[in-house]
């Protein structure tokens, strides 16, 4: 997964995997990527200081759980 911010045009993007997507345009400046199969690809919020009440919120991040494991 990489999230990354775009200062100029104030938009985060969310990628949890590198490949071709349709977009589905959301509410409020929110995109949803999908892969060819209908699994979610990545997230994109336009205005995120806007959306997200403060920039600084991408520096509140936490990733609990995430020792993934091989078991499904």
């Amino acid at each position: 997964m990489r999230i990354s911010y775009d200062k100029e045009a104030d938009a985060i993007y969310i990628s949890f995997v590198e490949t071709t997507v349709t977009t589905e345009h959301r509410e409020k400046g929110v995109s949803l990527d999908c892969s060819s199969d209908g699994k979610l690809a990545g997230i994109e919020i336009l205005n995120a200081k806007e959306n997200l009440g403060s920039i600084d919120t991408l520096k509140n991040i936490l990733l609990e759980n995430i020792g993934l494991s091989s078991a499904a």
